[in-house]
């Protein structure tokens, strides 16, 4: 507590609308994940229902953990801070890098399945892009 008071303390600063968008925002963006979903549904077969059963498992036992910690260390902040109180600055700090790229790869996952929405709408009007601005780099069109 002593830590985050006075200059170090993070203020409140996304009101409940700008919440409810970054919920909205995160929900379409976790959209690029149904792909994943399509190719399980098609190669996994029946036991897809009970690896989302088991996934949904541990993801409880994830958000009690993190209730816990929340309610042990009265403070604004998420992992790192959790990681802060109970094992130290430096695993924090490995942990709040760790966020960063794993949120860097979320951002690019997400902008790859939105672009792919927009081209296909835009091929449904009629919009036909080039491949070098719809194509990762060094892959060509008929590839």
């Amino acid at each position: 507590m002593e830590k985050t008071e006075g200059e170090h303390d993070l203020k409140r600063v996304l009101n409940p609308f700008e919440l409810v968008l970054f919920g909205i925002g995160a929900v379409v963006g976790m959209g690029i994940f149904v792909i994943t979903g399509v190719a399980a549904a098609n190669f996994a077969g029946p036991a897809l229902f009970v690896s989302f059963v088991i996934s949904g498992i541990f993801c409880l036992f994830a958000a009690l953990c993190y209730a816990e910690f929340a309610a042990m260390v009265p403070v604004a902040g998420s992992a790192y801070t959790y990681s802060y109180a109970s094992l130290g600055e430096i695993w924090a700090w490995i942990i709040g890098w760790d966020l960063f790229l794993e949120y860097s790869v979320a951002v690019a996952a997400v902008a790859i399945g939105w672009s792919g929405y927009v081209v296909n709408l835009l091929q449904e009007l009629g919009i036909t892009l080039p491949a070098a601005l719809v194509n990762p780099r060094g892959l060509r069109a008929g590839s």
